[in-house]
């Protein structure tokens, strides 16, 4: 919700998906109150309220988490709930960040230099349809895409952890395409919904042989010209 918890007295209007969360005490509470009682790790923004995180909130969610995760994902970046400088700055750059709208990089006063990453589905769908495509998966599981993200975090460098991105960069989206396509086919083996497969070839091999690369020749042959 925007500003308060799940309160169980309108239980009736809320989804089957947030039903189980619904509380009896405290279903009212202002979203800053919510974070000093319940001290959060995530603040997760899907409300297209822009600065909805302001200051204090994000500050005294710092003082109860030493790697705070900070999602503004309403786009565009007027409707974001915070901006980057905002949560590097009011967590001394210790946050975890992305955005859904894209953000230029922050320096702080402190000459630490963090690029924050835009969160989009850009980076899983390619891969995950890859994957479930080339293996003919019966069905996409929740497996598979829990583990589709795993193979994504896992793709991104200390290096461009160590530089505040949660994404790798976007040059080597078909690499991280590639290695989520392999994990997502492995699953889809596991789980026995898998129609088709490698057979005696290298997994990894087999995917990159059957991935489309774009390029494209000439429509029009280009002659010369006699006078």
């Amino acid at each position: 919700m925007l500003a308060s918890l799940l309160g169980s007295d309108r239980i009736d209007q809320l989804n089957a998906e947030q039903r189980p969360f619904a509380r009896d005490v405290d279903g009212g509470l202002p979203l800053m109150d919510i974070v000093k009682k319940y001290k959060p790790t995530i603040l997760l923004g899907v409300t297209t309220v822009g600065g909805l995180f302001n200051e204090e909130m994000i500050r005294s969610m710092a003082d109860n988490c030493e790697r705070p995760i900070i999602l503004p994902l309403s786009n565009p970046t007027t409707k974001a709930e915070c901006t980057a400088e905002q949560a590097y700055e009011w967590t001394d750059g210790r946050c975890i960040f992305a955005a859904g709208s894209p953000f230029d990089s922050v320096e702080l006063s402190d000459g630490r230099v963090f690029y924050p990453s835009q969160c989009n589905n850009m980076y899983v769908f390619p891969g995950l349809g890859l994957g479930a495509t080339l293996c003919g998966a019966a069905k996409v599981t929740d497996r598979m895409l829990y583990i589709a993200a795993e193979a994504l975090a896992n793709f991104t460098s200390p290096e461009d952890i160590e530089a505040g991105k949660v994404f790798p960069p976007i040059s080597s989206i078909r690499e991280a395409s590639h290695t989520i396509a392999c994990a997502v086919i492995e699953e889809a083996i596991r789980e026995g919904l898998a129609k088709d497969g490698p057979g005696d070839e290298d997994l990894k091999s087999w995917v990159a042989r059957k991935m489309y690369f774009p390029e494209y020749v000439p429509l029009v042959e280009k002659r010369t010209v006699r006078i």
